[in-house]
């Protein structure tokens, strides 16, 4: 029995999407820059893209969407793409449970001389709005919070903080990468002014993104080139893989109100089967939560029990999740995240993300609690204590 329950990382990719993508690659592979009926043809499919993507957040203007080659580079764009206007440091604030995909850039900033505020997280890892309006600076020019927390599943308060931020005429990003396709997406009602997205998140395909970008704000590009994507992304547009992220974002649209539901259910039900392990300690806001993500960390490590040992061990099973842990040079490291929240370093070695999907059935997760419950009996035969 084969069970995959790390969509976080990664989702298998749509069948419809799959079609759409080998009639692009077999009839319409011209480059969408060129003049020619090839071009054009080409162009329309990446506008058609466009705005099917635009229309999964709310964006009235397709415009406004600049396509990139993954979440990463959407979030690397955002951030330099604001920093790179200022030929002196300025001020920065993040949230302290930042993907590293926007921790990184900003620590490389901050190496270079920019101010950058972390705002603290309470145990369930959310941000008070009240932290970061007193974080604001005259001199601060860039506010980004994750909204979905991909380790622990946690949802900001994105339009309180957008709203604080707008008040102070500060641009505002959010990593919606987790989110987008499971939740509700209207960047006008969230007052956001930069949000980022990514394709294999949503059953699309690897190797695309999309940075949000408001009307009227200027970044700086990344790559210099042709002048594509609104002179933000230079570089040809990988049409088909394109055209496949548009089908999967229009399709996440379609079903997400009955999928968030039932995605709900399962993972409740998930918690539920595992609420009286004495091993497992829930992480994350129960109720602020991404509808997929089920997380734990072990009361009581013992010495050398990490998630990482976790996954393992159900990989055995056949079973397929995530490890909370970072790993640098082969050795783990304590999770920065649930560090953030207050957890000790054995406990933020011990995390674990259980994330289900459009293939996930009931069955699927019975038999997770009861492999994992099997697994920590093994590993830890005398009951851990609670603390």
């Amino acid at each position: 029995m084969q069970i995959y329950l790390d969509y976080s990382a990664t989702t298998p990719t749509r069948p419809e999407a799959i079609a759409r993508m080998q009639t692009i690659l077999t009839e319409q592979w011209g480059n969408p820059s060129s003049l020619h009926s090839w071009g054009q043809q080409a162009a329309m499919v990446v506008e058609e893209a466009r705005s099917q993507v635009a229309q999964l957040i709310g964006a009235r203007d397709p415009g406004t969407l600049t396509f990139t080659a993954s979440g990463t580079e959407a979030n690397n764009l955002a951030i330099f793409g604001i920093a790179h206007q200022y030929t002196t440091p300025q001020h920065l604030i993040i949230s302290s449970v930042e993907h590293s995909a926007v921790a990184e850039p900003v620590r490389w900033l901050a190496a270079r001389g920019w101010q950058v505020s972390e705002l603290p997280v309470n145990a369930r890892g959310r941000v008070a709005p009240a932290d970061l309006a007193a974080a604001m600076r005259p001199d601060t020019v860039l506010i980004s919070t994750i909204y979905g927390q991909s380790e622990v599943g946690t949802l900001q308060p994105i339009r309180e903080l957008a709203a604080i931020a707008r008040s102070r005429g500060i641009p505002f990003h959010t990593d919606a990468v987790q989110v987008a396709g499971r939740l509700p997406l209207d960047v006008a009602a969230l007052g956001v002014d930069l949000l980022s997205l990514s394709s294999h998140k949503l059953y699309g395909p690897q190797g695309a993104g999309a940075l949000y970008v408001r009307s009227g704000l200027e970044l700086e590009p990344l790559l210099q080139g042709g002048g594509q994507e609104n002179r933000r992304r230079s570089g040809t547009q990988a049409v088909a893989t394109l055209a496949g992220f548009g089908v999967a974002a229009e399709r996440a649209a379609q079903e997400l109100p009955a999928e968030r539901q039932r995605l709900c259910e399962l993972r409740d039900r998930l918690f539920a089967l595992l609420a009286d392990s004495p091993h497992l300690r829930p992480t994350g806001d129960r109720q602020q939560r991404l509808p997929h993500h089920v997380s734990f960390c072990l009361r009581s490590p013992q010495p050398g029990l990490t998630g990482r040992t976790l996954v393992r061990q159900l990989n055995l099973a056949g079973i397929g999740i995530s490890a909370g842990s970072a790993c640098h040079s082969g050795k783990p490291s304590p999770s920065p995240i649930l560090k953030a929240m207050g957890y000790d370093d054995a406990q933020a070695l011990s995390g674990i993300r259980l994330t289900l999907g459009r293939l996930t059935e009931p069955a699927d997760v019975e038999w997770t609690a009861l492999v994992l419950r099997q697994v920590l009996a093994r590993l830890l035969p005398e009951p851990a204590l609670i603390g």
